[in-house]
């Protein structure tokens, strides 16, 4: 190990232990169980590992609100979140490595069928607390409202909202199911998710981790990652 790992290595790990926050509510991201999670964020929680030569401590979460405040509260050393406004306080991020998108699904008898319709007085959006879309849409809607739950599709359902938010793959699947419903094809956001560490660290921490990013980008780790999960190719994020 170089001096410059090293002290990275001490930076990110100082418990000797690299913590990586998982979220498996996001099924794009993670899959399985707490007790055997897998998925692109698994695979690159462990590839940073390895190169700082320091073992790994996977903390899964069912949501990303809770993987962000784990991080935040000191209980993990770095995450797999979306870039947001809102979360940029606290997180010094990567560039993306994938970047997902955000659809609603309406009743399939709705007037409303596109991005703009959505956004008007009287129409009532189900989200999941914290998640990114939660976040982007709060921050976005200029007429419509949001209606936070542990689920976007069920407090949609259950409460017979006008719309549920959601992420495309676990949306069309939702979707699929029931046939009552319909997605507005049409993304109302691209959700660019990128990892990240405290604004705490050292610079030369988080130029790492980006510069780590970048490489897991352009040789080929995270389209292989994608790959194995099950997961689109197309969702690999430009290099930065």
């Amino acid at each position: 190990m170089t001096t410059g790992t090293a002290a990275t290595a001490k930076d990110l790990a100082p418990h000797g232990t690299l913590r990586a926050s998982i979220n498996l509510g996001n099924p794009v991201l993670a899959q399985g169980t707490p007790a055997a999670p897998a998925g692109i964020t698994v695979d690159l929680a462990r590839e940073i590992g390895a190169r700082l030569e320091v073992p790994v401590e996977l903390v899964c979460f069912d949501a990303a609100r809770k993987s962000y405040e784990a991080m935040a509260e000191g209980r993990a050393d770095i995450c797999f979140l979306a870039v947001e406004p809102a979360r940029e306080a606290e997180v010094a991020f990567t560039a993306p490595y994938v970047v997902i998108e955000g659809v609603y699904a309406v009743p399939r008898d709705s007037d409303l069928t596109t991005i703009a319709d959505v956004d008007r007085p009287g129409v009532r959006i189900g989200v999941k607390r914290g998640s990114a879309y939660d976040l982007f849409l709060s921050r976005t809607l200029r007429r419509a409202s949001v209606v936070r739950g542990g689920e976007g599709v069920d407090v949609f359902r259950e409460v017979g909202l006008e719309a549920g938010a959601g992420i495309r793959q676990p949306m069309t699947e939702f979707v699929a199911r029931h046939p009552e419903l319909r997605l507005i094809e049409d993304r109302f956001m691209q959700i660019r998710q990128a990892v990240g560490t405290t604004t705490t660290r050292r610079p030369e921490t988080v130029r790492f981790l980006r510069d780590l990013v970048e490489e897991l980008k352009a040789n080929g780790f995270v389209t292989d990652a994608l790959r194995r999960a099950g997961q689109s190719e197309s969702l690999l994020a430009p290099l930065a």
